[in-house]
């Protein structure tokens, strides 16, 4: 058994749900646990579990086989300990959630924390950090937002299945000589979209960090029924604004989404399209199929990376630190360098002006 300096930690699972994390528990157990000896405390439902103390040892049994299956063994939740929201108040510890987080990592004598999630996951690892506990995190979301990574484990699987729907959705839209809307995850960040829009073939893409302008994105489908193209699929991501709302203040955005008639973006795109260019239109929102399911062979690589990384530096006793992929290699980032930041797309990214050479329309 190789000499480790953590005997003891804990493992969560927080946020949302996406294929690979019982990849990365796999990963960071099978290799702490039989490479140095780890005990492992499994923790249910994210952050919550370690407030209200759900935890149990995981053995060899619980996380051998779990490679291909889909969601966490250990559940998850969107718990923010950290934020005031008028819940702060833990009735069943009696005391504050993150005052009962510390209070829990200490009566399991618990050596580091390692943590799976996205952006608020790893905010508040950096808050528990700058608390005093020892805390490791491994970058999981299908939106591939987090700062500090080239990429996220969960990505992938998504961009699978975004792709292969809107495979699906040519065959219905050019029997029907149909404009199909596809609307996909991603509220800050178009990755997503991006991606699996240029992967579909889509013809007009359009993500949060371009603005739109409806008469643009009509004008591009007009054009291309003119010259013989009998459908159009649009690839939306869920958080895609217009050119004259990304020019309203942020209290005003909010007002603006809150009293809008459409029951989402994909809606109120094909409803303008329909209503200006005269085309029929039909509209899919693909929503949880993109968390769900099997991982594919990437992310299940990906996963395992990650988690045989913080196996190691559990071992070497190296806290604070985010895995990320850079340049193809595993490296730790620190949490205060991750914590609070996005990874947005930036203006100038190489599939932007892929996806403009090829004659896509990205709604500006």
């Amino acid at each position: 058994m190789t000499k480790t300096k953590c005997k003891r930690v804990g493992i969560l699972t927080s946020g949302g749900d996406c294929p690979g994390l019982n990849a990365a528990i796999r990963g960071v157990a099978k290799s702490a646990y039989y490479k140095y000896g780890i005990e492992i405390i499994g923790i249910s439902n994210g952050y919550r579990g370690l407030i209200e103390g759900d935890v149990r040892p995981l053995k060899a049994k619980d996380f051998d086989g779990i490679l291909t299956r889909g969601g966490t063994i250990l559940g998850t939740s969107r718990e923010k300990p950290f934020k005031p929201d008028g819940r702060e108040r833990d009735s069943d510890a009696g005391s504050r959630k993150a005052d009962a987080i510390i209070e829990n990592y200490k009566k399991l004598k618990l050596d580091c924390l390692v943590v799976l999630g996205g952006n608020g996951t790893h905010k508040t690892a950096y808050l528990l950090k700058k608390a005093g506990l020892n805390v490791i995190g491994l970058p999981k979301t299908i939106d591939n937002d987090i700062w500090g990574t080239d990429v996220t484990f969960g990505f992938h699987s998504a961009v699978d299945v975004a792709t292969e729907a809107i495979d699906r959705l040519h065959s219905t839209a050019h029997s029907h000589n149909r404009v199909m809307v596809i609307e996909l995850m991603g509220h800050k960040a178009g990755w997503l979209t991006l991606y699996a829009g240029i992967a579909g073939g889509g013809d007009v893409i359009l993500i949060p960090e371009i603005p739109y302008c409806i008469d643009s994105i009509v004008e591009h489908l007009v054009k291309r029924s003119n010259q013989g193209k009998e459908f159009s699929i649009v690839a939306v991501a869920e958080g895609a604004i217009s050119k004259k709302e990304a020019n309203l203040a942020k209290e005003k955005k909010k007002k603006h989404k809150k009293e809008s008639k459409y029951p989402s973006i994909g809606y109120e795109i094909a409803k303008k399209i329909e209503k200006k260019s005269g085309m029929e239109t039909r509209v899919t929102v693909l929503g949880y199929l993109q968390r769900g399911g099997t991982p594919n062979p990437y992310d299940r690589v990906l996963a395992t990376a990650f988690g045989t990384a913080a196996a190691d530096l559990l071992a070497m006793g190296r806290y604070g630190y985010m895995l990320a992929m850079r340049n193809n290699h595993v490296v730790p980032v620190p949490l205060e360098e991750v914590a609070g930041r996005l990874k947005r797309v930036p203006p100038d990214h190489g599939l932007i002006s892929t996806a403009r050479d090829i004659g896509t329309c990205l709604g500006d």
